[in-house]
């Protein structure tokens, strides 16, 4: 079938966490990656904006929806609660249908914030943010059990931070990952399918802990393997095939801990040292103290939290000093707090309880705090390091959203821990994330040598169903990317259509493992 006459009836969607447009285009020019090169050549290509913060909860939902978050929902990992506390952000607090939702039947693998598999048309593993291969890991609940027989050895996910100085250790462990995940790509393009979604995690984790050219291109090189085989996949049925990445990524080397900044400038206040918590910091017994106790007796951290009830966990967690907003924020004399990536909140008393700022002061502190965050400088260097954006600005459709978000500029990152110093050196992560993703098409419709324009995460979803002759949400954020389309292609000759897929999600918390776990260790101060 001609580019002129071309409709494809199927959607393949790549998903590579954290690849970024720039290494993408320089080693394509460069003829390293011959893959993604016969893809830009013959297909469309160009950056991909992310979502703001830049982070995962945030965009992959962006991209499966064609919604900012302020619709869909998630403004990071933990939903922040009325009272301060948090509890995990899962599929059922996204409230906009997603791709899977609309195009049948589907098959959905390995995509950050599914879990619990959702009842669809269609087969689904969930990817990260999975706190166990329980029977809400799949969906058909057989599928799991089926996918443990055949690979045994496959994992949820791998952490960088285990490996912190174990660089080429770490580096076999993701091969491994890589591959069992390439495994059940493989299993499932054995099912039936409309849209295949599936995502690759192991470059982002590659990535924070190693930012070297030569690693990085060996690892690119492995996915640029592995899109020949979707490519000549996708080829044989019809499809259009889209290749896109939730952020970019780049080289960090500070941290700027946003709520040490505000407790230096009189608006935040740490618990005082009155009690059980003063106490113990006059003996030196800190949480990262104890932390190094564990360790020396072999207790590990993960089994101590899992294990003891979570009241037990919270009460010594919210006595001992540290370094974490959950605990160690006294809140009713506290103005603004930092949670997440880089989300700011002004403590007003419609939001939180029990708030401190009337609703009319609000604004006032918002552009008292822009300046104090726009107009930090890093003593050792005299750079700025942060960019600050309004939430009003970003997420204008929800009261709840973040009043302001911070960003740090090139290579400083923020944080949310109270430490000592505003600023601290990275460390071990080396590097994270950056606004500029990756677009890609190829296949039937697509025009050869095309470049999409300013595109951004939200216009992913509606030119994926413009593509399949699917109307699209009348509420999506993002528009089709029709300058991708042949002139004479069916995508590219028809008009947008628009209509309404209603409401998704649900009110109820998840319970799952992670909900205490993931908690319990930010409260124990042993997670960011």
């Amino acid at each position: 079938m001609s580019k002129e006459t071309a409709n494809p009836e199927r959607a393949f969607v790549l998903g590579l966490d954290g690849v970024p447009w720039d290494l993408i285009r320089r080693w394509t020019e460069e003829g390293k990656l011959p893959n993604f090169a016969r893809v830009v050549e013959e297909g469309a290509s160009g950056p991909l904006s992310s979502t703001t913060p830049d982070a995962t909860p945030l965009a992959w939902p962006t991209i499966a929806t064609g919604v900012w978050p302020d619709k869909h929902g998630l403004y990071g990992f933990q939903h922040l609660e009325r009272e301060y506390t948090h509890r995990m952000n899962t599929s059922a607090d996204v409230r906009r249908p997603e791709l899977w939702d609309i195009l049948s039947p589907a098959v959905v693998g390995n995509v950050p914030m599914t879990y619990p598999a959702s009842e669809i048309d269609g087969t689904l593993v969930t990817g990260m943010m999975t706190p166990e291969m329980d029977e809400r890991f799949t969906h058909p609940t057989e599928f799991g059990k089926e996918l443990k027989e055949t690979i045994p050895d496959y994992r949820i996910g791998l952490s960088w931070d285990e490996f912190r100085n174990r660089p080429d250790e770490f580096r076999e462990e993701l091969s491994t990952l890589l591959e069992t995940r390439r495994k059940l790509m493989g299993r499932l393009m054995d099912e039936e399918w409309r849209l295949f979604f599936f995502v690759y995690t192991a470059p982002d984790r590659l990535q924070h802990l190693i930012w070297e050219e030569d690693a990085l291109l060996d690892h690119y090189r492995e996915l640029d393997d592995i899109l020949g085989e979707v490519m000549e996949y996708t080829e044989s049925r019809d499809s259009a095939l889209f290749i896109v990445s939730d952020h970019g990524f780049g080289p960090i080397s500070r941290f700027v801990f946003l709520n040490t900044l505000l407790e230096r400038e009189g608006h935040l206040q740490r618990k005082g040292g009155d009690g059980t918590r003063g106490a113990l910091a006059r003996v030196g017994l800190t949480k990262n103290r104890v932390q190094g106790l564990l360790s020396r007796l072999g207790v590990s951290e993960k089994s101590l939290v899992e294990h003891l009830p979570k009241s037990v966990v919270d009460t010594v967690a919210a006595q001992v000093p540290g370094e974490h907003n959950l605990y160690d924020v006294e809140f009713e004399e506290t103005v603004a707090f930092a949670h997440g990536s880089g989300n700011v909140y002004v403590n007003d008393t419609i939001r939180f309880d029990p708030g401190v700022v009337a609703p009319e002061d609000v604004p006032a502190i918002k552009s008292e705090l822009r300046s104090l965050f726009e107009g930090l400088t890093d003593p050792e260097t005299e750079n700025r390091a942060l960019d600050v954006h309004d939430g009003d600005e970003l997420f204008p459709t929800d009261p709840h959203s973040p009043d302001l978000v911070v960003k740090g500029k090139e290579e400083y990152e923020t944080a949310v821990s109270l430490t000592r110093d505003v600023f601290r050196d990275s460390g071990s992560k080396v590097a994270s994330h950056r606004p500029e993703g990756i677009f890609l098409a190829w296949g039937p419709s697509v025009e050869q040598g095309a470049s999409a324009t300013d595109a951004n995460v939200t216009d992913v979803a509606p030119t994926i169903l413009h593509a399949l002759d699917e109307a699209v949400p009348s509420d999506a954020d993002g528009r089709v990317l029709k300058e991708i389309f042949h002139d004479g292609s069916k995508p590219g000759r028809r008009a947008v259509s628009q209509r309404e897929y209603g409401q998704a999600g649900s009110a109820t918390a998840v319970e799952a493992d992670f909900d205490d776990v993931e908690d319990r260790l930010r409260g124990l101060g042993y997670m960011e």
